[in-house]
């Protein structure tokens, strides 16, 4: 995707990306999310499992982060949302205190892949190319995407390149269905 957040770079917040995926069999296996106005890249290996963003300082090792009882920090779109959403954010509210951060483009994937972040639901449409780079940092990082139905999210499998609805995980090992809507 060469520009992802177009609403982002329109109103000049600096939330946009320039993204490149590698997709093998439907999985992500390499991943490039570059941020041209703060100067990172983002970079994710999945074969080599290996997570890092450079920047004029250098190379940063990524890990997601465990789920701690208590707060969990979500990351959603600063456009779309809806009721569904707020649905999945009462749920979820019920369990934890939810600090919400709205943020632009596949960024919120690279939050969750620095472990910044907990959780990204996307109850919308996204197009393929929207992610799929971001997928692989994230999951390179310890991360995991899924279909709302617990699914893992696979590209190229269909005519559509439409994603279906789905959660971003830092933290693939947590119990995630058990605090969402059914």
């Amino acid at each position: 995707d060469p520009l992802d957040g177009t609403k982002e770079f329109v109103s000049r917040n600096g939330e946009f990306t320039v993204n490149i995926a590698l997709i093998e069999a439907g999985e992500p296996v390499l991943g490039v999310v570059g941020v041209p106005v703060r100067g990172h890249i983002y970079v994710g290996d999945c074969h080599g499992r290996e997570a890092y963003r450079t920047s004029e300082v250098g190379r940063e090792a990524l890990r997601t982060r465990a789920i701690e009882p208590g707060t969990l920090t979500v990351v959603a779109s600063r456009r779309h949302g809806g009721d569904r959403l707020a649905g999945y954010l009462d749920t979820l509210a019920e369990s934890f205190d939810i600090v919400r951060r709205p943020v632009g483009s596949s960024l919120k994937f690279c939050l969750l892949a620095e472990g910044k972040a907990d959780f990204y639901p996307r109850l919308g449409p996204t197009s393929e190319w929207d992610i799929a780079a971001a997928h692989a940092v994230l999951q390179a990082a310890g991360g995991a995407v899924m279909q709302t139905d617990g699914s893992p999210l696979r590209y190229n499998t269909k005519e559509s390149f439409l994603n279906p609805d789905f959660v971003a995980v830092a933290d693939p090992a947590f119990s995630w269905r058990d605090h969402l809507p059914q």
